[in-house]
C-alpha cells in the first residue's frame, strides 16, 4: 500500500528573530559578522542592528529600511537602522564605511528557515561613497551554540547565539578604491533584548576557526567565547567558551569554569577611530586596549587555553542613547594559538583571531 510523507513542518521563526515588535526605545536586534581571509592578511566585520522608537512598539529587524529612508536615519514613525563595514589590510590598514551602510533588506543569516548547509547565498553591504564594500556569497558548514541570555539591571536582558565555520568567496574593495577577490573563514552572531549601553558595563569576546582542512568543508576545530560584565547587580557577569570539531559544538565552559588574564596594553597609535565621521564630533580619548589576551576554561580533565596578541584594533564609537560617552567596541586583530584536551585528545592550531573589547558608556 503506497504511503505519502507529510511535509515535516518548520517550527520557528522564519527569519533570525521572532516575529514580534520592538516594544520599548531600548529593544535591540544585531547581526554581526567577522571574516577572515584565508591567509589572514584581510580582515571583514560588518554590524546590522536596529532600534526600537522613543514611543509606542514598532515592527522591524535588521536590513534596509522601509520606505526609501537610509540605515543610520529614524523618525518618530519608524525604528532606528543602522550598518556598518569595516575592512582591514595589513599593508593598508582599516578602511569603514559610515554607519548608513547599504544593506539588503533581507540579509544572510545561519538562523533563518530554511537553513541548509553549503547552499550559497548574497550578502552586499557597501559604503554610499567611495569607501569600503563587500560582495560575498555565504556558506554554512557548521552547526550554532545554543542560545545564551544574560539579565541584569532589573528589567535589562542580551540574548545572543553564536556559529563559526561561515565560509565567503567573492570580491572586497577596501578603503582605497582596490578591488580583489576573496576567500573569508568566519563567523556568525544573532543577538537581541532589551538594554542601555551604561548598564550593560562591557564585553570581551572573540572567535578564532583552525583554517586547515578541506576549505570548503567545516573547519576541524572553532573556539568562541564570551564574557559580559554589566555594572549591575554583582552577580550578572555571565560568560562562556565553546569548542567545535569539524562543524559541532562538543564542549561548553561556563562562567565559573573560565579564566581571562590580559598583560601590557596596546599602542594607541595602532588603535584607529571609526566611522570616519566620530573623528569630526569629539568622541572621547580611547581607553586602554589589551596587548595580549589569555582566556582558560576547565572542567574536569577537559581544558582550552586561547593565548591571543593584538597587532591593531578598530575602535567603533557607537552613540549611547542614555549617556554622554559612546560605547565602544574596540574590533581587534592578531595572532591566536589555541591548545586544548577534549575527551583526553590534544589538539592545537595558530592563525589569526578577533577579539573584541567593548565598554565605556558607564564611566
Amino acid at each position: 500500500m503506497p504511503t505519502t510523507l507529510l511535509p515535516v513542518p518548520r517550527l520557528g521563526p522564519s527569519g533570525p528573530f521572532p516575529r514580534a515588535p520592538l516594544d520599548h526605545q531600548l529593544d535591540r536586534r544585531w547581526l554581526h559578522y567577522a571574516f577572515l581571509s584565508r591567509d589572514n592578511e584581510q580582515a571583514v566585520i560588518a554590524n546590522l542592528s536596529v532600534l526600537g522608537r522613543s514611543s509606542g512598539s514598532v515592527p522591524a529587524a535588521p536590513g534596509a529600511p522601509p520606505e526609501g529612508r537610509r540605515s543610520g536615519t529614524g523618525c518618530e514613525q519608524g525604528a532606528q537602522h543602522m550598518a556598518i563595514l569595516l575592512v582591514h589590510e595589513w599593508q593598508h590598514g582599516w578602511g569603514s564605511t559610515q554607519f548608513n551602510a547599504e544593506q539588503p533588506e533581507v540579509p544572510w543569516s545561519a538562523f533563518g528557515l530554511p537553513h541548509p548547509h553549503h547552499l550559497p547565498h548574497p550578502l552586499r553591504i557597501a559604503s554610499r561613497s567611495a569607501g569600503p564594500a563587500l560582495d560575498v556569497q555565504l556558506r554554512r558548514t557548521s552547526r550554532p551554540c545554543t542560545s545564551q541570555c544574560a539579565p541584569f539591571a532589573g528589567d535589562q536582558h542580551l540574548r545572543w547565539q553564536s556559529e563559526p565555520g561561515v565560509l565567503g568567496s567573492g570580491t572586497l574593495r577596501l578603503g582605497d578604491g582596490r578591488e580583489q577577490p576573496t576567500e573569508l573563514l568566519g563567523y556568525h552572531e544573532r543577538v537581541r533584548g532589551r538594554w542601555g549601553w551604561p548598564e550593560l558595563g562591557g564585553w570581551v569576546f572573540g572567535f578564532v576557526n583552525d583554517p586547515a582542512g578541506d576549505p570548503a568543508a567545516a573547519p576541524p576545530s572553532a573556539v568562541v567565547f564570551t564574557f559580559l560584565q554589566p555594572i549591575r547587580p554583582a552577580e550578572a557577569t555571565s560568560g562562556s567558551v565553546m569548542l567545535w570539531r569539524h562543524g559541532r559544538m562538543v564542549r561548553h565552559f561556563p562562567r565559573r569554569s573560565m579564566q581571562i588574564a590580559v598583560q601590557d596594553v596596546l599602542d594607541r597609535d595602532r588603535v584607529v577611530l571609526v566611522p570616519p565621521l566620530a573623528r569630526t564630533l569629539g568622541t572621547p580619548a580611547t581607553a586602554m586596549v589589551p596587548r595580549r589576551l589569555v582566556v582558560t576554561a576547565r572542567v574536569g580533565d577537559d581544558r582550552v587555553v586561547l593565548d591571543f596578541h593584538a597587532r591593531t584594533a578598530a575602535r567603533i564609537a557607537n552613540p549611547s542613547e542614555t549617556s554622554l560617552r559612546p560605547f565602544s567596541v574596540h574590533e581587534t586583530l592578531g595572532p591566536c594559538r589555541v591548545e586544548a584536551v577534549i575527551g583526553g585528545r590534544r589538539l592545537a592550531f595558530e592563525t589569526g583571531g578577533i577579539v573584541e573589547f567593548a565598554g565605556g558608556a558607564h564611566d
